[in-house]
């Protein structure tokens, strides 16, 4: 069984919510696809065992064996180059490693190098074993990152927790392909509840189950969460109280889970009802 935890916008508390899940399931894979602002293994404090970079191919071009004929622009679907009199202009913060450039090349000036733009780490907590990504400083795209990233999850783990980067963006699609089962944490304030209704309408687009886990609940008085899924009929897995000592906790890097002894049943409790929906 594969779970992502998402979330519409950052500091919903996605992170901590994946972690303690992790930590009550005790077995299993977690895994880091936030590759822009990673934090998971800063509460999970995995033993960190290995570490390797990762590349994406991007187009260079011999400029003595260029005619200047501009089909590898015009080929181009993501505008990533320019041709300009006597020179071309590659953009590879805008490229996708497609290799359509190098293909409609006539006169083969165009061959493709390798750009490291993150690193992939491995570690173990007990019988957790951790998977996160990191994108490098000046990156624009975590996608690629991301896309190895899910190839390094081992085939035949029973168990993986998925924490998706916030939004809905290409990131988050990538991130959450292969899942059986969506948890979207999201928050009762004004832009919380506006990215959540983003995240719930992608949900319901490329069809797979989810359900619904309000966090911090009362740190606002209104309850637009819990009233949206009444209404929408969507599914209320959880509603966690907000705590400003859990909180203390969590910017101390002590996990949900640990920070009080109630949180451990109530994250065995969501979990469980997780684990029978799928028929586990």
């Amino acid at each position: 069984m594969r779970i992502a935890v998402l979330s519409g916008k950052g500091g919903a508390g996605k992170t901590s919510i994946a972690v303690s899940l992790a930590l009550v399931k005790g077995e299993g894979v977690l895994v880091d696809a936030d590759v822009e602002e990673p934090n998971a293994a800063l509460l999970l404090s995995p033993q960190m065992t290995s570490r390797r970079e990762v590349f994406k191919k991007v187009p260079v071009v011999d400029q003595n064996n260029c005619d200047y004929c501009k089909r590898c622009a015009e080929a181009c679907q993501f505008n990533a180059i320019m041709v300009l009199p006597g020179s071309v202009v590659v953009f590879d913060k805008l490229c996708h490693s497609c290799g359509t450039c190098a293909y409609v090349c006539p006169r083969h000036a165009i061959k493709e190098d390798e750009k490291p733009i993150g690193v992939i780490e491995i570690g173990v907590r007990g019988s957790i074993r951790f998977i996160g990504g990191r994108l490098n400083v000046g990156e624009a795209m975590g996608t690629p990152l991301i896309r190895e990233l899910r190839r390094s999850i081992p085939k035949d783990s029973p168990f993986v927790i998925v924490d998706a980067p916030p939004g809905v963006t290409c990131p988050v699609v990538e991130a959450v392909k292969g899942c059986d089962y969506i948890l979207v944490v999201a928050e009762s304030t004004v832009f919380g509840f506006h990215d959540f209704t983003l995240v719930v309408e992608f949900l319901r687009e490329i069809g797979v189950p989810f359900g619904v886990i309000e966090n911090k609940r009362g740190l606002v008085e209104e309850s637009l969460i819990s009233d949206f899924c009444e209404s929408e009929g969507l599914e209320l897995i959880a509603s966690l109280p907000y705590d400003s000592e859990i909180a203390s906790c969590y910017s101390r890097g002590v996990p949900m889970v640990e920070a009080a002894w109630e949180m451990e049943d109530l994250f065995r409790e969501i979990l469980e009802r997780v684990e029978e929906k799928m028929g586990c």
